[in-house]
């Protein structure tokens, strides 16, 4: 009898809140049997999968985790008992969450797979500071970078491309704001150029600090605890100007 089957979903669990999932999302997790679940999963989002057994795969910096090839064999070898198995991802499982590896993994084991894109958190946090990224006259371009660089890897020429740039958001680089700043300035952008750090993105306890790329370094010192993006680009010059009652200043910058 032929080994069965299963199929391996990706899913972008958006964000962080649980409304802005999409319906294919909430369906697949509505019938998942097994799911694999990051850290910044929102306990709500982790509910829709009622029947599915749920295992922790989350990685978060300077924290434990679990090794990348660990998670591609679970993902396997689930898929061999398993008629839906969720690989459920924070933001969009195509954008610095590793989904290619999985994807390689999952291809050379001969597993279906699907990928369900998610809302980002650039996105979020654009929307709810009521900021377009994109704006007629002023950005035509937008930069998604990461500074941070895996063991083994190759050096990161992100500060180029968020250079080059109109507007730009830099994910998971709040702990190397001053290297950011440095590296930024170096490149050529403009000391003055204005930035905002946006933390817990689409959720309730949302906050944002208006600065500057060279004030950037001060990002480190705001306590911020929660997933956090900085922005930066003249799209952003009115924050400081503009009341947002969903998404308010860090206290350490009022």
């Amino acid at each position: 009898m032929a080994r069965k089957i299963g199929t391996v979903h990706l899913v972008g669990a958006g964000p962080g809140a649980p409304d802005l999932l999409t319906l294919r999302a909430a369906a697949v997790l509505r019938r998942a049997d097994i799911v694999f679940y990051d850290a910044l999963v929102h306990p709500d989002t982790l509910a829709l999968a009622q029947r599915a057994a749920k295992i922790a795969v989350g990685k978060r910096c300077g924290r434990h985790s679990t090794a990348q090839r660990f998670i591609n064999k679970r993902l396997v070898d689930a898929a061999a008992s398993h008629r839906t198995v969720v690989r459920l991802k924070g933001g969009d499982p195509l954008l610095f969450g590793r989904a290619q590896e999985e994807i390689a993994a999952l291809k050379a084991a001969g597993v279906p797979f699907e990928v369900v894109p998610g809302v980002t958190a650039a996105l979020a946090a654009s929307a709810g500071l009521g900021v377009s990224l994109t704006q007629r006259g002023c950005a035509r371009s937008v930069a998604l970078v990461t500074a941070r660089v895996g063991k083994g890897e190759r050096e990161n020429n992100w500060v180029r491309s968020a250079a080059g740039a109109d507007t730009a958001v830099i994910y998971m680089g709040i702990g190397q704001s001053a290297g950011i700043a440095r590296e930024l300035i170096a490149a050529g952008v403009a000391p003055d150029t204005p930035a905002v750090v946006v933390e817990n993105a689409s959720l309730p306890d949302a906050r944002h600090a208006r600065l500057t790329v060279a004030e950037l370094p001060r990002a480190a010192t705001l306590g911020i605890e929660g997933p956090a993006v900085i922005m930066l680009g003249e799209v952003f010059a009115s924050v400081a100007q503009t009341a947002v009652a969903s998404v308010p200043p860090l206290a350490a910058m009022a």
